[in-house]
């Protein structure tokens, strides 16, 4: 008998750079594996963790790679529902147009809602 409780939202928040740390290449390594397990998968980029969506990255000074790759497969995943918090454009003084995907703007108000509406929050 299977279950047919329809797959949990998993939201993933990103907050940290492309380079520096492994917890960026982490996040998206986990959404990646729950999409391929049919989980609807959001991913929120705030802070540094919106650089990852800037073209032209280069290794690394820890020979680290840049997220290019693993973002161009998101949308083989069915992960297409990427959002950017947009104070952090705004700080980062960055335009949707700068960034490889497309994404979806948000204002602070909007995160707590974005909160209660996954049934599950990662934080990367």
């Amino acid at each position: 008998m299977q279950d047919e409780t329809p797959p949990a939202d998993l939201l993933v928040i990103l907050r940290h750079a492309p380079h520096g740390s492994s917890w960026l290449k982490e996040g998206l390594d986990v959404a990646l594996v729950a999409a391929a397990f049919d989980r609807r998968v959001t991913l929120l980029f705030m802070g540094e963790g919106i650089t990852a969506l800037l073209e032209g990255q280069q290794a690394g000074p820890l020979g680290q790679k840049g997220t290019a790759a693993t973002l161009a497969m998101l949308e083989m995943y069915d992960i297409d529902s990427l959002l950017v918090e947009e104070r952090g454009m705004d700080e980062l003084g960055l335009t949707s147009e700068q960034l490889m995907l497309p994404v979806r703007r948000v204002a602070d108000a909007e995160i707590p809602g974005l909160l209660a509406d996954h049934a599950l929050v990662l934080n990367f």
